[in-house]
């Protein structure tokens, strides 16, 4: 499943630390000032253009709401840097097909909506002051130099800054501080798969989702899907393989979608949040995140369903089939090979000691700008 999938994942991380070199943190800080729509426009779209590592999308919500963001903005940037990214796009089409890209994108805008709509009517101003309270008293959580770090440069023009050495090492930066955040969970996420596809017989996973009641599948798929997220441990694009087991294993269209949405519902991150805003907060986002992942599940499954663009189950062939000599080995090369530069300008430049920094940031020096 690796070879499957190592270089659309290396392009989405190149993609991506391309984006953050070209576009400034002060920017989105400026740009997600309220809770209007057009912020929270502006936040899915700065949210798509970022990191797609859950911890660090968690680091830079808080450090967004701490200089200025509104908070349903911070956690709308959040949703949308783990669910909307490049890197997942790829790995999706690559492990299960188009289908599945259009309803993880589609379902990421309409699951933010619903997100935007339960915090407008549920969201009490106190809460948000109590939040703001806890924040400000800094406590850790994971990848906080993650969501801090502002590597973009802004001054000339758009090719000028890419192809200049300062863009290279920007990019390399940004390139593999993502990747190292991001390792754990896709080697977690591809090992469980590995042993769930391997070890749990079908006729298991038949019966858990319901397979034989097609309308009750349709509804149990995008409830237990999340659950089982929270209990998996894997974030973001970790979630993906354990995403095809669970579509061989019969759940339904908008139960792997509900699951993949549920990324930011795993224990470590309920922790942080608990730690971040408050024991109270945290239950709150847990409550709303749920609400707005199943429900948004369950919808585009609906839809998908409707348009008649659910793919039949189909056994998952990167689950079991050997690496062959064949576009996907050639284009393995290739990004290995852009890897490998990337790799020898950050270590050139000074990355290895950035990383080092990234994982023990000290509170007050919240500023670093490198």
């Amino acid at each position: 499943m690796l070879w499957e999938v190592l270089w659309p994942l290396a392009l989405g991380f190149i993609l991506s630390a391309i984006v953050q070199t070209l576009v400034s943190r002060r920017a989105v800080e400026r740009a997600l000032g309220s809770d209007s729509p057009r912020s929270l426009g502006l936040a899915t779209l700065f949210g798509a253009a970022s990191s797609s590592c859950s911890y660090a999308a968690v680091a830079i919500a808080r450090s967004l709401f701490r200089k200025g963001a509104s908070f349903p903005a911070a956690i709308v940037f959040e949703f949308a840097s783990t669910n909307l990214v490049f890197e997942l796009g790829l790995v999706l089409l690559i492990l299960l097909g188009w289908s599945f890209v259009g309803a993880e994108f589609a379902g990421g805008l309409l699951m933010i909506v619903i997100l935007a709509l339960l915090f407008r009517w549920t969201l009490k101003p106190g809460m948000i002051e109590e939040a703001r309270q806890q924040v400000e008293q800094g406590r850790r959580g994971r990848m906080e130099g993650h969501g801090e770090m502002d590597m973009s440069i802004t001054d000339g023009p758009f090719l000028k800054r890419l192809f200049s050495g300062r863009g290279l090492t920007a990019i390399s930066h940004n390139f593999w501080t993502d990747v190292t955040s991001v390792w754990t969970d896709i080697g977690l996420g591809l090992l469980i798969a590995g042993a769930l596809a391997a070890w749990v017989p079908a006729s298991f996973w038949q019966s858990f989702f319901l397979t034989s009641h097609p309308v009750l599948s349709q509804v149990w798929g995008p409830l237990i899907g999340p659950v089982i997220s929270l209990l998996s441990f894997v974030c973001s694009i970790g979630n993906v393989p354990l995403a095809a087991v669970l579509w061989n294993g019969g759940i339904s269209f908008g139960g792997v979608i509900a699951f993949l949405f549920a990324d930011l519902l795993i224990l470590p991150i309920l922790d942080i949040y608990r730690k971040y805003y408050g024991g109270r907060m945290a239950l709150y986002l847990l409550a709303v995140s749920y609400v707005a992942m199943a429900l948004a599940g369950f919808l585009i499954g609906l839809l998908f369903q409707a348009l008649g663009i659910v793919p039949s189950h189909h056994v998952v062939t990167a689950l079991f089939s050997a690496p062959a000599l064949n576009y996907t080995s050639v284009l393995n090369v290739v990004f290995l090979l852009i890897m490998a530069v990337l790799g020898w300008r950050f270590l050139r430049t000074g990355g290895p000691e950035m990383l080092r920094m990234m994982e023990t940031p000290t509170p007050d020096h919240a500023e670093h700008h490198h």
